[in-house]
Parts: structure tokens; C-alpha cells; sequence
């Protein structure tokens, strides 16, 4: 069905729709036309997520039938972002009684999963020249996160180029509850006819990039709703928004796991902060390895913290172990504990650490993505700080220091982090960054007020964005 030309009521130029058909066919001709394929799916346990019986969907020789409480998550791997929003979509369904299936529409051998690769493997390389090129960065990187996604022209070409995914969903229910962490995975299946499709969208900065007309745009954030609702600052010139049948303000999608205890979790943190505890600091390494520069000038500041056992610190590499070698060879040998593909030893640590004081430094990395962005998950509850770019983990209920954002987009997750008093500011240079880590590490009254501010978000509702994702996929429009 044709999505390029009329965008929400509004008509797109000839030369845009143009553009976007040769965009699809130029991918058709380098990876093949696959549209009359007969792709047969089946499931996989995914160990790591065995907590939450989620099954991932691979091909295979004859189809297997879906269980009568499925929903699904369609997604894809570009950083860790939107598998991790991911996760709290498939952890929300559980708790509500649904069966989560995992639908990685990049991992296919098929045309338009290769489409996706292909893009995400550009957009990664672009992630890591904007922070080694002063230049790129202002001129190229910056202007296209920020302005250049932002154009409704732009939705034109995914659209075209999303049509390739429609063979993926040949033997998939379409009546099936369906929620989308990405764009992609959301217009694939709107061309593909499900009939129950929500599409999550993860910035607090509007973009056309996001939109996928004929699903349920749900936003986490007033910001972020009053600009799709009026699509402000899409075109030049005036646009029809979208209604509300198609846009539902929901709050932060976060882990049913996180929500559960997390008064208790914020009472732990109150009082090691009373009781001068090291502070014990999470730094996420992102999937795109991006901002290592001033990931490495932190950690440098912390190091006599460790020493003087005001500081725990516990960094998640992901699974990217270059960046962890590259640490090394900067800051030379340090005495360091390592969970090197030990997710398992990994949990009992955490565990113990409900119970007992810690001290020192932890780094760990996992090859299997689910144990590596699920890491980060894991110690959130155990830890009192969470230092990371403005990115997904803006939204998750721990105090926050915010590192320089990656993508002009970043930005404005920032600014909802700060203006609802569960994070700092954007921190975006080592000056900066150092002094907010000497004034927290000093300072333990700012981590009890922030404990005390999630509190009350919780309490309001605030984070519970994945659950009201699921009961907007399960009841489809109305």
C-alpha cells in the first residue's frame, strides 16, 4: 500500500515520491526481490530473558502456530536502545498475561532485512565519525539528527523502503497484538496488515522519521506529544497533525522488573548516601561505542574516588570488548574486577550485592546482546548513579548523570531528564562531567532528593508507559 504520497493528509511533491520509489528499487535490485516469498517462522527460547519466557521468531522449514496469548515485539539492533525498550515492552506483556515473541526484523536473510543492515551499519560509522570530526559533526551529523530526520518529506522514503519487510510477516497471524520499538519494524507491519500495531516511539525530539501512519503512535513525554500532534516544525510550511485515534501520551517504557521494588530500591539508596557508602556508579557503554574520549576523561576523575573508597564503580562495556582493551591501554593496568561472558556469576554478584557493602571497580562485557544490554538492567536497581548519554536510559528510574549526547535528537532527552529532577543537566565536555561527578560523590543530599523524585514519578504514574503500550496493542484502535 502506498505510504509515500500522502503523509497524515498531507501530499508529498512528485520529486519526493519519486525519490523514495527509487530508493526501494535500488535496494530490490542489490539484495533481490523476495516479495513472492513464502518465508516459514518458528521459535527460539531466549535464555537470557528465560525470566520472561519471550521466544525469538526464525525462519524455518514449516511454520510454527503462535500461542493463543502472544503478542509481539518488533524491533530492530541499532545500538542497545531499542532492544532495551525492547525488553520493557516483552517484561510489560508478562506481567499482563501475554506470551512475548521477539521479532529482530534485521536478522532475517531477507531483502529488506538487508535494507536494514545496511542502514544501520552507515548510521553507526556516521555515530563514530561525529565524535572524532569536529567538523562532521557540526556541519553533517548534527543538522541531519536534529533537522534532517526531522523533515515529513523523509517519512516518504522509509516508508517505500519499509515495504521490503512485508515477506517477513507472510505466515504471521495479523490479528496478532503487535508492538514496534522502531520505525521500521512499525511501517513494515502496517504494509504487511496487522491490525493491532503500536509504534513506541523513543526520542522526546518529534521527527518524521518516527511516523508510521495506520498504527498507534505512543510518546513518553508533553513535549514530544504536542509535536506529532500538531507535526510543529515537520515542513515549512503548516501541516495536518495526527489525531488522537493516532497518538497516545503514555509515560517512560520501563521494566516491570525495575518498577516492582523500586521504592525499596530508592530506600537502599537513601541510605547508603545517609551512611557515606561508596556511591555506587553505573557508566554505560552504548552499542554504537560512540564517545569514548570523554567516557575515558570519567573514569580517570573516579579512580581516586575507587582509591579512597568513596566510589564503586561498575562499567557495562556491552559487547563491545575493544572499548574495554582501548581503556586499558589509555589508563594502563588497574586493578579491576571482570565479568568477561559470566552473565551467570554476574546475577549471584547482584544478589550479593543487595545485602552487602561493595568497593572497588567492576567492568563487564558480554558477546550475546541480550546479556549485554540486559546487564545494564541488571545493576540498575543495585546502584545509586546511572552515568550515560541522553538516550533511552533517560527515561529509566534511577538518578542519572548525562554525558554529551551522540545526534542532535539527544538533546531534548536531556532537558526532560533534567526538568524532572530524577538527572543532572547535560554534562558535555570533561570540565563539566568532573565537576558534576565531584559534587555528587560530595554531595549525597542530591541522590536522596532524586531517590525521593522518582518516588513520587513512579507513584504518579510516570513510568508506565510499557504497560500502557500493551493494553493499546491487545485492544487495537478505538
Amino acid at each position: 500500500m502506498d505510504k509515500s504520497s500522502v503523509i497524515f493528509g498531507n501530499p508529498m511533491p512528485k520529486k519526493v515520491v519519486k525519490s523514495a520509489q527509487r530508493s526501494q528499487k535500488k535496494y530490490r535490485k542489490k539484495y533481490g526481490d523476495d516479495s513472492k516469498a513464502n518465508y516459514q517462522i518458528g521459535f527460539v527460547p531466549i535464555e537470557t530473558l528465560d525470566f520472561l519466557g519471550a521466544s525469538n521468531i526464525v525462519f524455518k522449514e514449516k511454520s510454527e502456530p503462535f500461542e493463543d496469548n502472544a503478542l509481539i515485539v518488533g524491533n530492530i539492533r541499532m545500538g542497545f536502545g531499542h532492544y532495551r525498550i525492547s525488553i520493557a515492552m516483552a517484561s510489560a506483556a508478562r506481567a499482563l498475561g501475554y506470551k512475548p515473541y521477539w521479532l529482530d526484523l534485521a536478522s532475517f536473510d531477507a531483502t529488506g532485512s538487508k535494507m536494514i543492515r545496511e542502514q544501520n551499519d552507515m548510521y553507526s560509522l556516521a555515530s563514530r565519525i561525529s565524535q572524532k570530526s569536529k567538523l562532521f559533526n557540526k556541519l553533517v551529523w548534527e543538522p541531519l539528527n536534529c533537522e534532517g530526520f526531522k523533515k515529513i518529506s523523509y517519512n516518504a522514503k522509509d516508508q517505500a523502503n519499509s515495504e521490503l519487510l512485508v515477506p517477513i510477516f507472510a505466515n504471521i497471524d495479523k490479528d496478532i497484538p503487535y508492538i514496534a520499538t522502531h520505525v521500521w519494524p512499525s511501517q513494515g507491519a502496517i504494509h504487511a496488515g496487522m491490525t493491532h500495531v503500536v509504534n513506541a516511539v523513543p526520542d522526546n525530539w518529534p521527527m518524521a522519521l518516527h511516523l508510521s501512519e495506520g498504527a498507534i503512535h505512543t510518546v513518553q513525554t508533553p513535549y514530544a506529544y504536542m509535536g506529532y500532534k500538531m507535526l510543529n516544525g515537520f515542513d515549512k510550511k503548516p501541516l495536518k497533525g495526527l489525531k488522537e485515534e493516532d497518538l497516545k501520551m503514555v509515560g517512560c517504557f520501563v521494566d516491570h522488573e525495575l518498577l516492582v521494588n523500586l521504592e525499596q530500591d530508592n530506600q537502599a539508596r537513601i541510605d547508603r548516601a545517609l551512611n557515606d557508602k561508596p556511591l555506587r556508579i553505573l557508566m554505560t557503554v552504548g552499542g554504537a561505542g560512540a564517545g569514548f574520549k570523554q567516557f575515558l576523561e570519567m573514569v580517570k576523575h573516579l579512580l581516586p574516588y575507587v582509591e579512597q573508597k568513596k566510589v564503586a564503580l561498575f562499567i557495562n562495556f556491552g559487547d563491545h570488548k575493544t572499548v574495554y582493551e582501548k581503556m586499558i591501554a589509555k589508563l594502563g593496568k588497574i586493578e579491576c574486577h571482570t565479568f568477561f561472558d559470566e552473565y551467570e556469576k554476574l546475577k549471584e554478584f547482584q544478589k550479593k550485592m543487595q545485602q552487602e557493602d561493595v568497593e572497588g571497580i567492576y567492568c563487564i562485557y558480554n558477546q550475546n546482546i541480550f546479556e549485554a544490554v540486559y546487564s545494564t538492567n541488571l545493576l540498575m536497581p543495585v546502584t545509586d548513579l546511572l552515568v550515560t548519554k541522553p538516550s533511552e536510559l533517560v527515561y529509566y528510574p534511577i538518578p542519572k548523570l548525562f554525558m554529551r549526547h551522540i545526534g542532535g535528537h539527544e538533546v531534548y532527552g536531556a532537558i526532560h531528564g533534567r526538568e524532572f529532577g530524577d538527572a543532572t543537566w547535560e554534562c558535555p565536555d570533561k570540565k563539566s562531567a568532573n565537576l558534576m561527578l565531584d559534587t555528587l560523590v560530595n554531595d549525597r543530599e542530591i541522590i536522596v532528593h532524586m531517590a525521593n523524585e522518582i518516588n513520587k514519578l513512579k507513584a504518579s504514574g510516570y513510568y508506565n508507559g510499557a504497560y500502557e503500550c500493551v493494553k493499546l496493542a491487545v485492544s487495537g484502535r478505538k
